[in-house]
């Protein structure tokens, strides 16, 4: 068990310990944070990568972990207490010194099990969310008590330093596919963020956490948004509660492309989310630094090379595929295969070039083609392939053809993959001129990923970038510009350019 809690004399010891570094006040706390955080999405404590790079993160001055009950399926946060518990007995640091934040709201893997274990005994969470299949949410007393009992145990805790509700809009997007009135949806949401609150000053009072606040991906979100939730509101329902209120920090998604949170006047007066926190002495960490969601699809903000692809080079290839595909449905498949309706569906799993010919300059991104092409391009040729060479009447001439077949799919495949790099490292090359422009101390960070938390950490208003540093290298790459000078100061006027 690791006692005690992150203290205003150990965050100011730690921040001593690493001058060339600068860190920040969390919001009202007292703390004194790091300006890029460890975040937990993606880590697993069975990866002894991700240890070593926590380990190392820690070593070089981050003081702020960020992780969630529902990352790895509660794995991320077992990651966090293992290394904690280790580098504490090594005496290379004190608990005293280090910020760590985990978050609630999620019912997914062993939460979801759970609850519906719980339905069959006829003790289901109240005011549950069921989203989707596989995946509910819930913010009620008797949930986040559940679950801060079981974070604390796989952090091997007996305090949390920040807890926060997560994405609790999952109940405004629910309503939303519901059909349900948005103005009565919005009543029962702060309902709802009301009961949680007085429950989370209860935990503060007996000592579980330090304070609380709301993770949201729609903090930055157009106050016509019926998902959007709004600071102001959510600030007063805090005094409601209490005007000596534990609320005091904030996380939301803001990056070089996704600037809603500083350029979205969602607030009174014209105010975004991060000049309200700034001016409300609110903490704010950030989140998707390097990875922009723009209409559904990922966009990585990290420089990328390739080379230009010669498109009809691609197309001459797709036509000696669908030409192939044509032989194979034209006369070799009645050979081996009787059934017409068999004949159909196999030609239909071997029609990967017709389907390319048709589609292949139509994918959002790189990420998005890699996904089409693993989860069902690769798999449903695999498939025709499959039934093809399992067949009793397999002839010498078509056994010649899958060869010759398989061979030009694995040619196309990569130069579709190659023309998609060269899409992607065009746009960030564009996000990277633009940023460049934007600020004068901004344009000589380097890389794209540099570039994108320099502008994140001088942004006033923002306390701790929060990067996935996976890797020892990730790291490394964060600390060096850490330990570049940047003026922190408002910088509307440069995010308003982007």
């Amino acid at each position: 068990m690791i006692l005690g809690s992150a203290t205003v004399e150990g965050t100011k010891e730690w921040a001593e310990r690493y001058r060339e570094l600068k860190y920040q006040e969390l919001g009202e706390t007292g703390l004194l944070v790091s300006q890029a955080g460890f975040g937990c999405y993606r880590v697993d404590v069975s990866v002894e990568e991700h240890r070593q790079a926590l380990r190392a993160a820690l070593r070089a001055g981050v003081n702020v972990i960020d992780t969630s009950a529902n990352y790895s399926d509660g794995s991320s946060e077992e990651l966090v207490g293992a290394v904690l518990e280790e580098i504490i007995a090594e005496g290379e640091l004190q608990r005293g010194q280090v910020v760590v934040v985990s978050k609630a709201g999620y019912l997914q893997g062993q939460n979801y099990r759970l609850s519906q274990e719980r339905k069959a005994e006829g003790r289901s969470f109240p005011d549950l969310v069921l989203y989707g299949p596989g995946l509910e949410h819930c913010i009620h007393p008797e949930f986040l008590e559940d679950q801060l009992t079981r974070s604390l145990a796989r952090l091997r805790m007996e305090r949390l330093d920040v807890y926060l509700l997560h994405n609790p809009e999952y109940f405004l997007m629910a309503a939303k596919k519901d059909g349900a009135p948005p103005e009565a949806a919005r009543q029962e949401y702060e309902r709802r963020l009301e009961l949680a609150f007085r429950h989370l000053e209860r935990e503060v009072e007996q000592g579980r956490i330090g304070c609380y606040g709301i993770s949201s991906n729609t903090f930055p979100a157009s106050r016509d948004d019926v998902t959007f939730t709004s600071l102001e509101a959510v600030l007063s329902i805090a005094e409601k509660v209490s005007p000596a209120h534990h609320f005091r920090v904030i996380q939301l998604p803001l990056n070089l492309i996704e600037t809603g949170g500083m350029t979205e006047a969602n607030q009174s007066e014209g105010k975004s989310v991060l000049e309200l926190a700034d001016e409300r002495k609110i903490g704010v960490l950030i989140n998707r630094p390097l990875n922009a969601i723009v209409g559904g699809r990922l966009v990585r903000l990290a420089d990328g090379e390739a080379e230009p692809v010669d498109v009809s080079k691609v197309e001459t290839r797709l036509d000696r595929l669908v030409g192939m595909e044509r032989v194979l449905k034209g006369t070799l498949l009645a050979d081996v295969l009787e059934e017409p309706k068999e004949r159909e569906e196999t030609a239909d799993k071997l029609s990967a070039g017709s389907l390319l010919q048709e589609h292949w300059q139509s994918f959002s991104s790189a990420e998005h083609w890699r996904e089409v092409q693993g989860q069902f391009l690769v798999p449903t040729v695999q498939a025709g392939i499959k039934r093809l060479l399992g067949s009793e009447q397999l002839t010498a001439a078509l056994t010649e053809w899958v060869e010759a077949y398989v061979e030009e799919v694995n040619r196309v495949l990569p130069e579709v993959t190659a023309y998609y790099q060269w899409k992607d490292a065009q746009e960030v090359a564009g996000i990277k001129q633009r940023a460049a422009a934007a600020a004068d101390d901004w344009a000589g960070a380097g890389s794209l990923s540099r570039l994108a938390l320099r502008a994140l950490r001088s942004t006033q208003g923002i306390t701790t970038v929060l990067v996935g540093m996976r890797k020892t290298a990730y790291v490394e790459d964060v600390m060096a510009e850490l330990q570049e000078k940047v003026e922190v100061k408002v910088r509307k006027a440069a995010w308003e350019k982007l």
